[in-house]
Protein backbone atom coordinates (compact mmCIF):
# COMPACT_ATOMS: atom_id res chain seq x y z
CA UNK A 1 0.00 0.00 0.00
CA UNK A 2 1.18 3.40 -0.92
CA UNK A 3 1.81 6.00 1.81
CA UNK A 4 0.63 9.57 0.27
CA UNK A 5 0.59 12.80 1.68
CA UNK A 6 -1.65 15.70 0.07
CA UNK A 7 -0.33 19.06 0.09
CA UNK A 8 -2.66 22.09 0.39
CA UNK A 9 -6.56 21.14 1.29
CA UNK A 10 -8.44 23.24 -1.40
CA UNK A 11 -10.90 22.38 -3.70
CA UNK A 12 -9.01 19.78 -5.24
CA UNK A 13 -7.07 18.20 -2.54
CA UNK A 14 -10.02 17.68 -0.77
CA UNK A 15 -11.83 16.28 -3.80
CA UNK A 16 -9.15 14.30 -4.59
CA UNK A 17 -9.46 12.70 -0.77
CA UNK A 18 -12.82 12.20 -1.42
CA UNK A 19 -12.04 10.53 -4.79
CA UNK A 20 -10.17 8.33 -2.95
CA UNK A 21 -13.03 7.32 -0.80
CA UNK A 22 -15.46 7.41 -3.18
CA UNK A 23 -13.45 4.51 -5.29
CA UNK A 24 -12.82 2.53 -1.97
CA UNK A 25 -9.07 3.07 -2.16
CA UNK A 26 -8.63 4.94 1.11
CA UNK A 27 -6.67 2.82 3.28
CA UNK A 28 -6.73 0.09 0.14
CA UNK A 29 -4.14 1.28 -2.67
CA UNK A 30 -3.44 4.61 -1.22
CA UNK A 31 -3.41 4.87 2.43
CA UNK A 32 -3.39 8.54 3.18
CA UNK A 33 -1.56 9.51 6.54
CA UNK A 34 -1.33 12.98 6.23
CA UNK A 35 -2.70 16.57 4.63
CA UNK A 36 -1.17 19.86 5.11
CA UNK A 37 -2.83 23.34 5.08
CA UNK A 38 -2.72 26.52 7.01
CA UNK A 39 -6.27 25.57 7.75
CA UNK A 40 -6.70 24.04 10.99
CA UNK A 41 -8.05 20.60 11.61
CA UNK A 42 -11.49 21.28 13.06
CA UNK A 43 -12.25 23.81 9.73
CA UNK A 44 -10.94 21.15 7.51
CA UNK A 45 -12.96 18.57 8.17
CA UNK A 46 -15.75 20.61 8.34
CA UNK A 47 -15.17 22.23 4.54
CA UNK A 48 -14.38 18.10 3.79
CA UNK A 49 -17.86 16.82 5.48
CA UNK A 50 -19.95 20.00 3.56
CA UNK A 51 -19.59 20.63 0.02
CA UNK A 52 -21.61 22.97 -1.87
CA UNK A 53 -20.93 21.42 -5.13
CA UNK A 54 -21.28 17.83 -4.18
CA UNK A 55 -23.41 17.28 -0.69
CA UNK A 56 -22.05 15.91 2.55
CA UNK A 57 -19.04 13.62 2.35
CA UNK A 58 -20.21 9.74 2.12
CA UNK A 59 -17.90 8.99 5.45
CA UNK A 60 -18.33 9.94 8.71
CA UNK A 61 -15.95 12.52 8.82
CA UNK A 62 -14.34 14.62 12.45
CA UNK A 63 -11.11 16.13 14.15
CA UNK A 64 -9.13 14.79 17.21
CA UNK A 65 -6.51 15.36 19.05
CA UNK A 66 -3.89 13.06 18.65
CA UNK A 67 -2.84 13.78 22.52
CA UNK A 68 -5.03 14.91 25.30
CA UNK A 69 -2.66 17.90 25.72
CA UNK A 70 -2.74 19.48 22.47
CA UNK A 71 -4.40 23.02 21.98
CA UNK A 72 -6.47 22.02 19.24
CA UNK A 73 -7.37 19.33 17.18
CA UNK A 74 -4.56 18.00 14.93
CA UNK A 75 -6.00 14.57 12.75
CA UNK A 76 -8.34 14.25 10.47
CA UNK A 77 -10.69 11.07 10.78
CA UNK A 78 -12.63 9.52 7.95
CA UNK A 79 -14.45 6.92 9.13
CA UNK A 80 -11.83 4.54 10.85
CA UNK A 81 -8.93 6.05 9.35
CA UNK A 82 -6.70 8.44 11.06
CA UNK A 83 -4.68 10.86 8.74
CA UNK A 84 -2.27 13.81 10.29
CA UNK A 85 -3.02 17.13 9.50
CA UNK A 86 0.12 19.54 9.45
CA UNK A 87 0.43 22.86 9.49
CA UNK A 88 3.95 23.94 7.78
CA UNK A 89 4.00 26.90 5.91
CA UNK A 90 7.65 26.93 5.14
CA UNK A 91 7.26 25.00 2.00
CA UNK A 92 8.20 21.39 0.78
CA UNK A 93 11.61 20.38 2.18
CA UNK A 94 10.52 21.26 5.75
CA UNK A 95 7.76 18.44 5.50
CA UNK A 96 8.12 15.52 7.76
CA UNK A 97 8.06 13.13 4.77
CA UNK A 98 10.45 10.86 5.72
CA UNK A 99 9.28 10.57 9.49
CA UNK A 100 5.98 9.97 8.40
CA UNK A 101 7.63 7.33 5.49
CA UNK A 102 5.42 8.99 2.32
CA UNK A 103 5.92 7.65 -0.73
CA UNK A 104 3.85 9.94 -2.90
CA UNK A 105 3.25 13.86 -2.49
CA UNK A 106 0.39 15.06 -4.05
CA UNK A 107 0.86 18.67 -4.40
CA UNK A 108 -2.30 20.69 -4.37
CA UNK A 109 -1.50 24.02 -3.59
CA UNK A 110 -1.03 25.37 -6.74
CA UNK A 111 2.44 27.17 -5.26
CA UNK A 112 4.91 24.54 -6.04
CA UNK A 113 4.54 23.90 -9.91
CA UNK A 114 7.99 23.98 -10.97
CA UNK A 115 10.23 21.29 -10.55
CA UNK A 116 12.68 23.09 -8.66
CA UNK A 117 10.08 23.71 -5.70
CA UNK A 118 8.20 20.54 -6.01
CA UNK A 119 11.78 18.71 -5.52
CA UNK A 120 11.65 20.16 -2.01
CA UNK A 121 9.43 16.87 -1.08
CA UNK A 122 11.83 14.55 -2.69
CA UNK A 123 14.54 16.24 -0.59
CA UNK A 124 12.03 16.34 2.29
CA UNK A 125 12.11 11.74 1.85
CA UNK A 126 9.35 11.08 -0.33
CA UNK A 127 9.93 9.79 -3.12
CA UNK A 128 7.47 11.01 -5.89
CA UNK A 129 5.52 14.50 -6.54
CA UNK A 130 2.41 14.82 -8.27
CA UNK A 131 1.42 18.08 -9.23
CA UNK A 132 -1.95 18.79 -9.70
CA UNK A 133 -1.77 21.77 -12.25
CA UNK A 134 0.62 22.95 -15.15
CA UNK A 135 3.73 22.85 -13.97
CA UNK A 136 7.30 23.92 -15.42
CA UNK A 137 10.62 21.43 -15.49
CA UNK A 138 8.61 18.24 -14.29
CA UNK A 139 9.49 14.92 -15.65
CA UNK A 140 6.46 14.32 -17.63
CA UNK A 141 2.70 15.63 -18.27
CA UNK A 142 0.16 13.35 -18.52
CA UNK A 143 -3.62 13.29 -19.32
CA UNK A 144 -4.98 9.98 -18.75
CA UNK A 145 -6.25 8.15 -21.91
CA UNK A 146 -4.04 10.28 -23.89
CA UNK A 147 -0.01 9.75 -23.22
CA UNK A 148 -0.29 7.54 -19.83
CA UNK A 149 1.23 4.98 -22.05
CA UNK A 150 4.53 7.28 -21.92
CA UNK A 151 4.38 6.72 -17.83
CA UNK A 152 7.54 4.96 -16.46
CA UNK A 153 6.85 4.97 -12.76
CA UNK A 154 11.15 4.16 -12.48
CA UNK A 155 11.77 7.59 -14.28
CA UNK A 156 9.23 9.54 -14.21
CA UNK A 157 9.45 11.16 -10.65
CA UNK A 158 7.82 15.20 -10.36
CA UNK A 159 4.42 14.08 -13.02
CA UNK A 160 2.32 17.07 -13.95
CA UNK A 161 -1.80 16.13 -14.40
CA UNK A 162 -1.91 19.35 -16.66
CA UNK A 163 -5.02 21.51 -16.17
CA UNK A 164 -8.77 20.31 -16.10
CA UNK A 165 -9.02 22.16 -19.39
CA UNK A 166 -6.17 20.06 -20.91
CA UNK A 167 -7.50 17.44 -19.66
CA UNK A 168 -11.14 17.78 -21.34
CA UNK A 169 -9.62 19.22 -24.44
CA UNK A 170 -6.67 16.52 -24.90
CA UNK A 171 -9.13 13.47 -25.61
CA UNK A 172 -10.97 15.26 -28.67
CA UNK A 173 -7.50 16.06 -29.93
CA UNK A 174 -6.17 12.91 -29.78
CA UNK A 175 -9.60 10.96 -31.63
CA UNK A 176 -8.49 13.45 -34.63
CA UNK A 177 -5.45 12.78 -34.52
CA UNK A 178 -5.92 8.50 -34.23
CA UNK A 179 -8.43 8.52 -36.46
CA UNK A 180 -6.78 10.14 -39.38
CA UNK A 181 -8.99 13.57 -39.45
CA UNK A 182 -6.04 15.05 -38.00
CA UNK A 183 -5.47 19.18 -37.26
CA UNK A 184 -3.71 21.77 -39.63
CA UNK A 185 -4.90 24.76 -36.98
CA UNK A 186 -7.30 25.09 -33.62
CA UNK A 187 -9.02 27.71 -31.90
CA UNK A 188 -10.14 26.77 -28.28
CA UNK A 189 -12.88 28.66 -25.88
CA UNK A 190 -13.56 27.45 -22.23
CA UNK A 191 -16.62 28.51 -20.34
CA UNK A 192 -14.98 27.69 -17.09
CA UNK A 193 -17.27 27.85 -13.92
CA UNK A 194 -15.67 30.36 -11.40
CA UNK A 195 -12.84 29.08 -9.26
CA UNK A 196 -11.08 30.59 -5.60
CA UNK A 197 -8.39 32.57 -7.26
CA UNK A 198 -11.78 34.62 -7.93
CA UNK A 199 -13.37 37.16 -5.99
CA UNK A 200 -17.08 37.74 -4.58
CA UNK A 201 -16.81 41.20 -4.68
CA UNK A 202 -15.04 43.46 -6.99
CA UNK A 203 -11.07 43.89 -5.48
CA UNK A 204 -7.52 44.33 -6.89
CA UNK A 205 -5.76 42.10 -8.93
CA UNK A 206 -2.26 43.08 -10.10
CA UNK A 207 -1.71 40.92 -13.09
CA UNK A 208 -4.87 40.50 -14.49
CA UNK A 209 -7.58 43.26 -13.45
CA UNK A 210 -10.36 42.31 -14.91
CA UNK A 211 -9.84 39.20 -12.92
CA UNK A 212 -10.65 40.93 -9.68
CA UNK A 213 -14.12 41.64 -10.62
CA UNK A 214 -16.84 39.56 -8.73
CA UNK A 215 -17.50 36.38 -10.23
CA UNK A 216 -20.75 35.49 -9.44
CA UNK A 217 -22.28 38.74 -11.78
CA UNK A 218 -19.71 38.50 -14.16
CA UNK A 219 -18.33 36.88 -17.43
CA UNK A 220 -14.70 37.94 -17.25
CA UNK A 221 -12.62 37.26 -20.37
CA UNK A 222 -9.14 35.59 -19.12
CA UNK A 223 -6.44 33.64 -20.54
CA UNK A 224 -5.43 30.13 -20.96
CA UNK A 225 -2.81 28.17 -21.45
CA UNK A 226 -4.81 24.89 -21.51
CA UNK A 227 -4.92 24.68 -25.56
CA UNK A 228 -0.97 24.94 -26.02
CA UNK A 229 -0.39 22.53 -23.21
CA UNK A 230 -1.90 19.99 -25.42
CA UNK A 231 1.21 20.35 -27.49
CA UNK A 232 2.55 18.43 -24.44
CA UNK A 233 0.44 15.33 -24.51
CA UNK A 234 0.28 15.69 -28.51
CA UNK A 235 3.59 16.39 -29.87
CA UNK A 236 1.68 16.44 -33.40
CA UNK A 237 -0.01 19.79 -32.51
CA UNK A 238 2.36 21.70 -30.99
CA UNK A 239 2.21 25.21 -31.88
CA UNK A 240 -1.28 24.66 -34.36
CA UNK A 241 -3.52 25.45 -30.80
CA UNK A 242 -4.28 27.97 -29.17
CA UNK A 243 -7.10 29.50 -26.83
CA UNK A 244 -8.76 31.54 -24.19
CA UNK A 245 -11.04 31.36 -21.22
CA UNK A 246 -14.55 33.17 -20.22
CA UNK A 247 -15.23 33.44 -16.19
CA UNK A 248 -18.87 33.15 -15.58
CA UNK A 249 -20.99 32.43 -12.49
CA UNK A 250 -21.49 29.01 -12.34
CA UNK A 251 -19.79 26.35 -9.44
CA UNK A 252 -19.04 23.96 -11.02
CA UNK A 253 -18.88 22.15 -14.73
CA UNK A 254 -17.60 23.93 -17.63
CA UNK A 255 -17.44 23.49 -21.39
CA UNK A 256 -14.78 23.90 -23.73
CA UNK A 257 -15.63 24.89 -27.97
CA UNK A 258 -12.89 24.15 -29.90
CA UNK A 259 -13.03 25.39 -33.69
CA UNK A 260 -10.74 23.30 -35.98
CA UNK A 261 -9.38 22.97 -39.36
CA UNK A 262 -8.88 19.39 -39.64
CA UNK A 263 -6.03 18.27 -42.50
CA UNK A 264 -8.55 15.73 -44.95
CA UNK A 265 -12.07 16.59 -45.85
CA UNK A 266 -14.73 14.79 -43.61
CA UNK A 267 -17.97 15.56 -41.88
CA UNK A 268 -19.01 16.98 -38.81
CA UNK A 269 -21.21 12.61 -38.59
CA UNK A 270 -18.30 11.17 -39.27
CA UNK A 271 -16.25 12.97 -36.50
CA UNK A 272 -19.62 12.04 -34.08
CA UNK A 273 -19.04 8.54 -35.10
CA UNK A 274 -15.48 8.54 -34.31
CA UNK A 275 -15.58 10.14 -30.91
CA UNK A 276 -18.50 7.99 -30.07
CA UNK A 277 -16.69 4.66 -31.10
CA UNK A 278 -13.63 6.47 -28.91
CA UNK A 279 -15.51 6.93 -26.09
CA UNK A 280 -16.57 3.32 -25.79
CA UNK A 281 -13.45 1.80 -26.80
CA UNK A 282 -9.82 3.17 -25.93
CA UNK A 283 -11.51 6.16 -23.99
CA UNK A 284 -13.73 5.05 -22.08
CA UNK A 285 -13.88 6.44 -18.32
CA UNK A 286 -12.26 9.35 -20.16
CA UNK A 287 -14.26 10.90 -23.02
CA UNK A 288 -17.87 10.39 -22.95
CA UNK A 289 -20.52 10.89 -25.67
CA UNK A 290 -24.13 12.30 -26.05
CA UNK A 291 -26.67 13.33 -28.59
CA UNK A 292 -29.36 14.67 -25.74
CA UNK A 293 -30.52 17.87 -25.18
CA UNK A 294 -28.16 18.78 -22.17
CA UNK A 295 -27.00 21.70 -19.80
CA UNK A 296 -24.20 22.18 -17.79
CA UNK A 297 -25.80 20.75 -14.27
CA UNK A 298 -26.59 17.46 -15.90
CA UNK A 299 -22.72 16.66 -15.64
CA UNK A 300 -22.18 17.98 -11.88
CA UNK A 301 -20.39 14.92 -10.20
CA UNK A 302 -19.29 13.44 -13.73
CA UNK A 303 -16.33 11.47 -13.58
CA UNK A 304 -15.20 11.64 -17.06
CA UNK A 305 -12.44 14.05 -18.09
CA UNK A 306 -15.02 15.23 -21.25
CA UNK A 307 -18.25 14.65 -22.67
CA UNK A 308 -18.75 15.13 -26.59
CA UNK A 309 -21.78 17.03 -27.25
CA UNK A 310 -22.66 15.80 -30.51
CA UNK A 311 -25.90 18.09 -30.66
CA UNK A 312 -24.08 21.25 -29.93
CA UNK A 313 -20.99 21.15 -33.01
CA UNK A 314 -21.12 22.04 -36.27
CA UNK A 315 -19.74 22.24 -39.92
CA UNK A 316 -18.83 24.93 -42.37
CA UNK A 317 -17.38 22.98 -44.67
CA UNK A 318 -15.45 19.93 -44.77
CA UNK A 319 -12.77 20.79 -43.39
CA UNK A 320 -13.63 23.55 -40.49
CA UNK A 321 -15.88 22.48 -37.30
CA UNK A 322 -16.53 23.79 -33.78
CA UNK A 323 -16.64 20.41 -31.26
CA UNK A 324 -17.98 21.14 -27.72
CA UNK A 325 -17.99 18.90 -24.58
CA UNK A 326 -18.73 19.41 -21.31
CA UNK A 327 -16.57 18.65 -17.90
CA UNK A 328 -17.17 19.06 -14.28
CA UNK A 329 -13.63 20.76 -14.18
CA UNK A 330 -13.20 19.70 -10.47
CA UNK A 331 -14.65 15.93 -9.95
CA UNK A 332 -13.50 15.14 -13.13
CA UNK A 333 -10.07 16.41 -12.78
CA UNK A 334 -9.51 15.20 -9.36
CA UNK A 335 -10.38 11.33 -10.64
CA UNK A 336 -7.68 11.88 -12.83
CA UNK A 337 -5.45 12.86 -10.49
CA UNK A 338 -5.88 9.40 -8.36
CA UNK A 339 -6.11 7.72 -12.05
CA UNK A 340 -2.52 9.27 -12.40
CA UNK A 341 -1.36 8.48 -8.69
CA UNK A 342 -2.32 5.06 -8.89
CA UNK A 343 -0.27 4.46 -12.18
CA UNK A 344 2.83 6.52 -10.40
CA UNK A 345 2.48 4.16 -7.35
CA UNK A 346 3.12 1.10 -9.31
CA UNK A 347 5.90 -0.62 -8.36
CA UNK A 348 6.36 1.49 -5.58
Amino acid sequence: MVRVAINGFGRIGRLVLRAIVDRKLLGAKLDVVAVNDVVPADNLAYLLKYDSNYGRFPWPVSSARSRPDLPEPDMLIIGDHRIRCLTVPEGPIAMPWKELEVDLVIESTGLFTTADKARGHLKAGAKKVLITAPAKGEDLTVVMGVNDDRLDPERHVIVSNASCTTNALAPLVHVLLKEGFGIEEGLMTTVHSYTASQKVVDGPSRKDWKGGRAAAINIIPSTTGAAKAVGLVCPQVAGKLTGMAFRVPSPTVSVVDLTVRTSRETSYREICQAMQNASQTYLQGILGYTNEEVVSTDFVGDTRSSIFDAGSGIELNSRFFKLVAWYDNEWGYAHRCVDLALRMAEGM
